[in-house]
């Protein structure tokens, strides 16, 4: 007798923008139901979540505060356009700085240090974690750390791992040097060149009680982030009127912005 097996495939989202690397993987972790050995199995994020919960964040206490966050930045093209809408909203948000562009903007990194927002590091040239070495693993982080000690003024204790992928003994490493990781909740898919509509729709309806947002405010030459840019003053003032007030996220998570 035939068997008629049926298999489901379990599409993982990329969230990253183009020519930095691979799309990002969705946060939330989907678990493989293929076993290919005996062998001991890496820990999904979900596993590493739960076991380091003190120091790997992906959302905030449940209370009406919610963090936006920008990857990829310093971007000439659209972190300022992205801090004067923050500016004219009085909005303090997050930006995660990739090292190699913080040496070719140092100004952004002053403007938006002085501007109130936090900064943290999002690595020197955007590598996934999971195929680093821990040499490379650890020069991503202090290579970007030296740069924004020189632009900021200090050594941010956040880290925003790209793709939000990370290894146990990297976490292990980041606790045991003073760090925070920090990922997201909710995914706005921005970096797909999306509308306006689009990201309002994928964000406000997905926000809840200490939401941590995960949007773009720099990308590689063919990025398209004017959605975001025009999504964002109908996005936070939908938020504000539901209820929530946005703040940074040490601030929604009861940290220190620096080492």
């Amino acid at each position: 007798m035939a068997l008629l097996l049926a298999f489901s495939s379990f599409p993982v989202h990329a969230d990253a923008p183009s020519n930095i690397g691979a799309p990002h993987p969705k946060e939330a972790a989907v678990a493989s139901s293929v076993h290919q050995s005996t062998d001991r199995i890496a820990p999904t994020l979900a596993m590493l979540r739960k076991k380091h919960a003190d120091i790997f964040k992906m959302c905030g206490p449940h209370t009406r505060q919610i963090a936006l966050t920008f990857d990829d930045v310093p971007d000439s093209r659209y972190t300022p356009q992205v801090l004067d809408v923050l500016h004219a909203n009085g909005i303090k948000a997050t930006f995660f700085i990739v090292g190699h562009r913080a040496e070719k903007h140092p100004g952004i990194i002053r403007r938006i240090v002085r501007e109130g927002h936090a900064i943290g590091n999002h690595s020197y040239t955007h590598p996934d974690f999971r195929k680093a070495t821990p040499e490379r693993f650890r020069s991503q982080i202090t290579k970007t750390e030296r740069i924004l000690q020189t632009s900021a003024g200090f050594r941010p204790k956040l880290i925003r791992p790209p793709y939000g992928e990370i290894t146990e003994p990297q976490i292990q490493w980041a606790r045991r040097h003073g760090y925070m990781i920090v990922n997201w909740n909710v995914d706005s898919l921005d970096w797909k060149g999306l509308s306006k509509t689009q990201i309002q729709r994928n964000v406000i309806p997905a926000t809840g009680p200490g939401s941590i947002i995960l949007m773009h405010a720099g990308g590689g030459q063919s990025s398209n982030l004017q959605g975001t840019v025009q999504a964002l003053p109908g996005l936070i003032q939908s938020l504000k009127a539901k209820g929530y007030k946005f703040v940074t996220v040490p601030r929604l998570l009861h940290t220190s912005e620096r080492k």
